[in-house]
């Protein structure tokens, strides 16, 4: 295609899109002129807007229409293309020899003389459009408009006058301007719907299709608030203090009427939270100088720049306890509504010393005018630790450390097996064997102290270092294996039981536990101390039962074989053993035991003479009291039940009433009103009716929930009840 040819097709599409704007745009202008007429300016814009892109599109659209194929008919319609158009879009190479030369002829024919391809301006058309726009357009915004008292009547003529015509509201505005203290800006907005910051002053600005004579906002609560006129313009103010729903009433009435609601959010209190420490009751370090502190505020509109830090310093101990307090002002950091408050207090400085508490506390504000609403943080404390506290702390962390190196517990002697082993390749060869060794002296010592339970002899081992149990009872096997991080609870009284053994049976000195004291006359602790060995009769050391002492002795078996083991440096050969003995013990502390009574029962005895008398003076009564369900107010219900029935008219006046004497505990109080002014306004609305009374059940109390009724019986279960019937 040639470029002759290009610029033909292109002008003859502007022809055609500029032919379809101007016979669209004619009838754009009236239909905004008649909208305008009907329903006012902004509906009139919307339908201005509507009709151009409608225009535009019309016109793009038919532009589009003049593709290639018209474009080869027309040119097709020129003597100078002889009906062979097609060709100059055809690729060169799918063209034999006498195409290509046809083709060449006819582009240099076209280049030489390109023709005229735009279509011709429809002028006939375009008259009659424009002519009847503007005649449209003329009777919409020329015809008069009915005018109400225009023309005075006469006295006898007051009763034939026509009623003035219904005004429309055409147009409104809504300015919010929110308390300065919130930062927020000046907004305008054409919906009299709202969501505004408590305290906002609001002003509404009317326009009307005809003016009326009198204009007032209604709101729900029976607060009229009136429209002063300025021009064609209808203004009030009004501070928003509380949510509200209203409507505009005029005087003639408004055609349609309908209710706008009005939410106000109320300034919520700023909220603190404690950033350093991470607890409330922080335990000080011995010579502690310093307290860090961190608190975070937050608030919806800003919280004040600066807060105040009460630190009370509490000192002496029990009725004894002065209390000092210091207050300090911080300065945050961060965004308005989210600020952070650091401080580090000097201990010195404020006085503390040990033993004392130092209780810190934030108070914050924000920025609401020209009352600020205040809120303070949850208390932390620091305590700081007396001389005897820390000389109790060093004792217990001494004993901590080393009393767990003698006592082992079986699960702890494979932990430590098992550790060993994971460093074979690391440690010599002796280093090796000797703590394999150690770990079976560990496993001997736990070996002899299970075997004091079934009557053996001691093999006089070392001595563990001595402690105030008691000789192991029937009561006193271990309760738990636990591994030694976990304190190693029956452990202990591991290494007490093998020290009794080593230090009492070695040379079978069985004397008096203290020194110097006589025997009494028969007790049987000191005859059998002095003429028996009972521990060496299994029978007798214990009150086990014969499956839990056999269980005991097969653990001291696998003991036995896990020492030899470790002793010769084998702990791979020796957890075989160790585990079998852990199942074992583990059986053994889930055995049963028998528990003898120190004291025989002394029960009082039975008076005969009061055995089903029914005396029940001495009883007290368990009869639970009653709780008064707090009735549901009667007029309330009755205007529920009654809008269930469609002839019934509910009592909207009472209800009204309620809702003010109630406004506080209901969840959404506007939706019950407007549901209540949506029903006032039609009577007849089987909707409203219907909106209004699921509005009304949500706001009705509920009685607590009761203990549900047992569910009923089924066949089988009805035949068993009836035989234990039949069988009383």
């Amino acid at each position: 295609m040639t470029a002759a040819v290009q610029r033909a097709w292109q002008r003859a599409r502007r022809r055609q899109w500029w032919i379809s704007v101007l016979v669209g745009l004619p009838l754009a202008l009236a239909a905004t002129a008649l909208a305008l007429r009907v329903a006012g300016f902004n509906p009139a814009t919307v339908a201005l807007l509507l009709a151009l892109l409608a225009t535009a599109g019309i016109a793009t659209w038919r532009a589009r229409r003049l593709d290639r194929r018209w474009l080869v008919r027309q040119l097709d319609r020129h003597p100078v293309a002889q009906d062979s158009a097609d060709l100059l879009f055809a690729a060169p190479d799918t063209l034999n020899p006498l195409q290509q030369r046809q083709r060449h002829h006819v582009a240099t024919a076209l280049q030489s003389a390109p023709p005229d391809l735009r279509p011709r301006w429809p002028a006939r058309v375009l008259w009659l459009a424009w002519i009847g726009a503007l005649l449209v357009i003329a009777l919409a915004l020329g015809w008069p408009r009915s005018r109400a008292g225009a023309v005075v009547p006469g006295p006898g003529a007051a009763t034939n006058a026509a009623p003035a015509q219904a005004p429309t509201l055409q147009s409104g505005r809504l300015q919010i301007r929110a308390p300065a203290y919130t930062g927020q800006p000046l907004r305008a907005q054409p919906a009299l719907d709202a969501k505004v910051a408590q305290g906002s002053q609001l002003e509404w600005s009317l326009r009307f299709s005809t003016p009326p004579a009198t204009a007032v906002l209604q709101f729900h609560d029976g607060q009229r608030l009136p429209l002063q006129r300025h021009g064609d313009a209808w203004t009030a103010q009004w501070t928003a203090a509380r949510p509200m729903l209203y409507r505009v009433v005029t005087t003639p009435a408004l055609r349609e009427s309908r209710l706008y609601r009005l939410d106000v959010v109320p300034d919520r209190a700023p909220s603190v939270r404690v950033i350093a420490p991470d607890r409330s009751l922080v335990l000080g370090t011995p010579g502690q100088r310093q307290w860090a502190l961190q608190f975070e505020a937050s608030d919806d509109y800003g919280v004040a720049a600066t807060a105040e830090l009460k630190v009370t310093l509490a000192q002496g101990s029990g009725e004894n306890i002065t209390f000092r307090e210091q207050r300090f002002s911080l300065a945050g950091s961060g965004p308005v509504t989210q600020r952070r408050f650091a401080r580090t207090l000097d201990l010195a400085a404020l006085g503390a010393a040990p033993g004392n508490d130092v209780i810190a506390q934030l108070q914050v504000r924000d920025n609401r005018a020209p009352t600020a609403q205040t809120a303070q943080s949850t208390s932390v404390i620091l305590r700081l630790p007396s001389a005897e506290q820390i000389q109790s702390a060093d004792l217990e962390g001494m004993v901590k450390k080393t009393l767990p190196a003698y006592f082992r517990s079986q699960r702890q002697i494979i932990i430590d097996a098992e550790a060993l082993l994971r460093l074979r390749r690391q440690l010599p060869p002796e280093e090796f064997t000797r703590r394999a060794d150690a770990i079976g002296v560990d496993q001997r010592i736990l070996r002899l102290r299970y075997g004091q339970f079934l009557g053996e002899e001691s093999e006089g081992a070392a001595k563990p270092p001595p402690t105030s149990d008691a000789l192991p009872t029937s009561d006193a096997l271990p309760t738990s294996d636990a591994p030694a991080a976990q304190d190693h609870d029956h452990d202990h009284d591991t290494a007490d039981a093998a020290g009794h053994a080593q230090a009492g049976h070695d040379d079978h000195d069985h004397g008096s536990a203290t020194a110097g004291s006589a025997p009494v006359f028969g007790s049987a602790t000191d005859v059998l101390s002095e003429y028996g060995h009972t521990h060496d009769h299994a029978e007798a050391a214990t009150l086990l039962d014969p499956q839990t002492r056999a269980t005991l002795k097969a653990a001291l078996d696998q003991m036995w074989s896990s020492e030899g083991e470790l002793r010769q440096g084998r702990p791979d050969a020796a957890l075989p053993y160790a585990y079998k003995a852990l199942a074992f013990i583990k059986q053994v502390q889930q055995a049963e035991r028998i528990y003898l009574a120190r004291v025989g029962p002394e029960l009082p005895p039975i008076d005969e003479s009061r055995r089903l008398g029914g005396d029940r003076t001495d009883l007290g009564s368990r009869t639970l009291p009653l709780q008064a369900v707090p009735a549901p107010d009667p007029a309330i219900v009755e205007v529920w039940q009654q809008l269930a029935v469609a002839d019934n008219a509910p009592d909207l006046d009472a209800l009204s009433g309620w809702l003010r004497a109630n406004e506080a505990r209901l969840p959404d109080p506007l939706s019950l009103a407007a549901a209540i002014e949506e029903l006032r306004v039609a009577p007849g609305c089987l909707d409203c009716r219907n909106a209004l009374r699921a509005q009304l059940w949500r706001a009705l109390l509920r009685p607590p929930p009761q203990v549900s009724r047992r569910t009923a019986p089924d066949r089988m279960g009805q035949t068993w009840l009836d035989a234990l019937e039949k069988a009383r």
